[in-house]
């Protein structure tokens, strides 16, 4: 999709939590853009394959809101799901204090903590409208995320002990079950890039 006329830009940090060394990125992205498509950004960002439901929850005076795609198969004791296709970022997050989590796969329960470093009001930088058409990129980052399906962290870390001890009995399982070619501590700001320069 490329760029997206937006008067703010967001600077953000998102992390996975309780994994060590951590896993981390650095993103720009616009402040028009829909909670979902910015989860569809952070699918890409991360390494995931947007393979499973996911919820952003926000935190204001103690009081969380959830957002994320209402699933009428999906029960969690009645929990209020607010659409995230029809929630803007710069509607929502309208300030850099509020706390933000975005939890991935509903059954490993991936958490990231998302922490809006800087908003950038785009309209004051310039009078030309080119300029309120903004790029999302990734900045930077480290290490690649987990595999889809791992068992959350608890079984990330299961299987990264598997992985790096060749003696271990379930060594040359888990290499095919995660694949040969898997790294957990490959990660290119390039790729990512270009993913995101062709994100639908």
């Amino acid at each position: 999709m490329g760029s997206y006329q937006s008067e703010k830009r967001y600077y953000l940090h998102i992390q996975l939590l309780d994994i060590v060394p951590p896993i981390w990125r650095r993103i720009v992205v616009p402040g028009a853009i829909s909670l979902h498509t910015l989860h569809k950004m952070f699918q890409v960002t991360m390494g995931w394959e947007n393979a499973h439901l996911y919820l952003f929850r926000l935190t204001i005076n103690e009081k969380t809101t959830v957002y994320g795609l209402p699933d009428p198969d999906w029960d969690d004791a009645g929990l209020r799901i607010r659409d995230s296709r029809r929630t803007k970022l710069d509607a929502t997050v309208w300030a850099e204090w509020l706390k933000l989590t975005y939890e991935y796969d509903l059954g490993d329960s991936w958490m990231h903590q998302i922490t809006v470093e800087r908003i950038e009001h785009v309209a004051d930088e310039s009078v030309y409208e080119d300029a309120l058409w903004i790029t999302p990129r990734c900045l930077a980052g480290e290490r690649a995320c987990p595999p889809e399906d791992a068992g959350g962290v608890g079984g990330y870390t299961l299987l990264l002990e598997a992985l790096q001890n060749p003696r271990h009995p379930e060594h040359e399982q888990m290499r095919q079950w995660a694949g040969m070619s898997y790294d957990s501590e490959l990660f290119s700001v390039q790729q990512v890039n270009s993913a995101l320069a062709n994100l639908d």
